[in-house]
């Protein structure tokens, strides 16, 4: 039976991902909050889908995330024992099969494909041999299967399909929040031998390296969206990684108060930007 600690291991905090990418397609809608089918898509991209993605991650991390002083919340994940997360791949399985059964049964057989994709991706990123995510810098580059949630809910909501300029700019967004976490984990993974591209250059060199592709989302977002106020904000996030990385913090570890702040700000600005994009409708439009 599912528990509070499963609610925790599927990380609320760190929803936003896949709730922004699968409501994109949404944009100039008008009458979607009125279909089933929406609700039970936005239902799947938040606990069951982030329970299979971070439930697979967890159960496969335990060492790292024992020294991790950012789990053991909503926020940014549970902090579980190997005896806690015994049963989780068990649930992961059962609640899987059954959104899987489900949607097949609703879309047919592309949307068992894309549904079977993205949990082949997250074996590949999880598990050894392949184990992606100790495999610099793929485990970045493999954070494109996030943009399979656009493909979802193209699939379930019969919605047109997006300018791949769009899912260029999401797969950046998938690359940027994923290297965030990489910086902020540097110190417990170097503890547990966790290879990632943020242990292997440094604090420096990795903020630098999201501080870049921050300046591409915002430089294309205006270029190929004409969207002045999401590329201003890409801007004005771009600028505070200025701050960040050559006046504030430089090259110092953030405290677990800041990695808090930062989180509870993130989601705040993704809620602003979801109101944005569904609004304007301009990252659908080129």
């Amino acid at each position: 039976m599912l528990n509070l600690l499963d609610l925790k291991i599927s990380r609320p905090g760190l929803w936003f991902p896949t709730i922004w990418i699968y409501l994109v397609p949404f944009a100039n809608q008008l009458d979607y909050w009125q279909s089933f089918n929406f609700w039970l898509g936005l239902f799947f991209v938040t606990f069951p889908l982030n329970y299979l993605v971070y439930g697979l991650n967890d159960y496969n991390d335990v060492n790292a995330d024992t020294v991790n002083v950012r789990k053991g919340n909503f926020l940014f994940g549970a902090k579980a024992s190997r005896s806690q997360l015994k049963g989780v791949l068990t649930k992961i399985t059962i609640l899987t099969t059954v959104f899987v059964i489900a949607f097949t049964f609703i879309s047919g057989l592309k949307m068992f494909l894309l549904l079977l994709f993205m949990v082949v991706v997250n074996i590949l990123y999880n598990f050894k041999p392949f184990r992606i995510k100790e495999r610099p810098p793929f485990e970045i580059l493999i954070q494109v299967g996030y943009v399979v949630t656009v493909f979802f809910s193209i699939e379930l909501n019969d919605l047109e399909t997006l300018p791949w300029q769009t899912l260029v700019y999401l797969s950046f967004f998938a690359f940027q929040a994923h290297i965030a976490g990489e910086i902020m984990d540097i110190e417990p993974d170097l503890a547990s031998g966790k290879r990632t591209t943020a242990t292997l250059v440094g604090r420096k060199k990795s903020k630098l390296l999201m501080l870049m592709i921050l300046v591409c989302e915002s430089v294309l977002v205006w270029y190929w969206f004409q969207d002045i106020v999401l590329a201003s904000f890409l801007g004005l996030f771009s600028a505070f990684m200025l701050l960040d990385i050559f006046v504030i913090f430089k090259d110092r570890a953030y405290t677990l108060s800041q990695m808090k702040l930062f989180g509870y700000l993130i989601n705040l600005s993704a809620l602003a930007s979801m109101i944005w994009v569904l609004y304007s409708g301009k990252l659908i439009m080129v």
